[in-house]
């Protein structure tokens, strides 16, 4: 009789036993914008674990659950900044809270991800758009600095770390720097064929210094070479396990970087390419993507259309080019899907607009099995919104990382709910 009594006590408490299960997040009644797969209207996505466990009509929600309803909404894969300082940068004014830009033309080990604060002000401001991922690119000289993808929300490196590492190169340039550059054109050809110059010789350094490193690993008992932290950095990318990330922006410079890796057989990511429209049939014939530069910017030349920034990424994608979408910003990283509405509205089409903030860029850095789009097995960053979320108006509910349900409270809300309802102390 006394185990009986224990055995429905327990019964009761399991019964009587309410918190819901933060590991285990059930989305539903909502519209699944799932990028690959089309829409599923009046769905559930299931989350466990932090990755996307089903998806669809007829999902079991599982007991104990939490629930979120998003009836009248709809869920979105994260969005894909494919290129910033946000977290590498905080004021611009203060040199010890820039990370981006360190000294020396030459700098292939500076590492993006290490440097990255976590803490940023800037992060959650950039979270309550929908972006959730941002590929942090150093800036600089010839080799600034590893680029790394991040999820933004973590503590240290490891945690926000979203799998994709590419070394950054800035082309040697053709063109001016600016209306300050009051240099010949004779002299700015020489600086240019100075800078490829010593570009063919860095990369032929690197190479032995990868061929020496072969070879002493292939023979036991022989010295071992001298570690040269620049040749240690761009050693992947020599042996193509590593993407080289080019920014390159004018069509004759654009040009010349195809031809460059073309005869280094560099596995490369052409970034910026702002004159990408008049050279689109070449770049598509090459094969490499592009990180398409903001086309917040005035046509390169004075004779273009107005329209050559926002009509670019369009124009890539009509020759066959494969293009994501980057905003260059750092504390209005958030506007990349106002970018991606103007890019929609000069050409790209909605459709292929949201693929190049999501799928595409997960493509183009070697992740599109684990993120860009909702489907089972991937992870669940994913964010609500009650409209769509290129336009303004679009106000998104919640933000889940990684499974995890992450706050929308930021900098500028805290400053709106203070300033909504500011008192300065003077009621009786």
């Amino acid at each position: 009789m006394l185990k009986l009594f224990f055995s429905t006590l327990a019964l009761l408490l399991v019964g009587f036993h309410t918190d819901p299960d933060p590991r285990v997040i059930a989305l539903t009644n909502a519209r699944l914008v799932t990028v690959t797969n089309g829409v599923i209207e009046n769905a559930t996505l299931l989350i466990r674990d932090g990755k996307i466990a089903a998806l669809g009509k007829a999902v079991v929600i599982p007991t104990g659950a939490t629930i979120i309803d998003c009836a009248g909404k709809s869920v979105y894969p994260g969005f894909i900044e494919s290129g910033g300082q946000l977290g590498l940068m905080e004021v611009g004014s203060l040199p010890e809270t820039v990370d981006h830009d360190e000294l020396g033309n030459i700098t292939p080990q500076m590492q993006a991800l290490t440097a990255i604060n976590p803490n940023s002000e800037l992060i959650p401001v950039t979270r309550v758009n929908g972006v959730l991922f941002t590929l942090a690119v150093p800036t600089g000289g010839l080799f600034p600095g590893t680029s790394a993808l991040v999820r933004l929300h973590g503590y240290n490196p490891d945690q926000m770390f979203a799998g994709f590492k590419g070394v950054v190169m800035n082309f040697p340039n053709t063109g001016r720097f600016g209306g300050f550059d009051r240099r010949s054109e004779e002299e700015i050809t020489k600086a240019y064929q100075k800078a490829l110059e010593d570009l063919n010789n860095l990369w032929e350094q690197a190479q032995n210094y990868n061929r020496i490193q072969g070879s002493y690993k292939a023979s036991a008992g022989t010295k071992a070479p001298e570690y040269v932290p620049e040749m240690e950095a761009l050693a992947p990318v020599v042996r193509g396990e590593m993407p080289l990330l080019i920014e390159v922006n004018t069509a004759k410079d654009i040009e010349a970087a195809l031809q460059w890796i073309k005869a280094k057989g560099v596995k490369a990511i052409l970034t910026g390419v702002r004159e990408g429209w008049r050279v689109a049939d070449k770049i598509a014939a090459s094969g490499i993507p592009v990180v398409a530069a903001s086309v917040f910017a005035f046509p390169t030349r004075s004779s273009d259309r107005y329209d050559r920034g926002y009509a670019n990424p369009g124009l890539l994608h009509k020759a066959g080019v494969k293009v994501a979408l980057r905003s260059e910003a750092n504390e209005n990283a958030r506007n990349l899907p106002y970018f991606a509405g103007y890019a929609a509205a000069y050409g790209l089409g909605k459709e292929q607009a949201l693929k190049a903030v999501t799928i595409i860029p997960a493509e183009i850095f070697g992740v599109a099995n684990k993120l860009g789009s909702l489907e089972i097995g991937k992870e669940a960053t994913v964010f609500v919104a009650n409209g769509d979320p290129f336009e303004p108006k679009t106000q998104i509910s919640h933000v889940l990382i990684a499974g995890r349900n992450i706050t929308l409270t930021s900098m500028q809300t805290r400053l709106y709910d203070e300033f909504l309802n500011r008192n300065p102390g003077l009621d009786k």
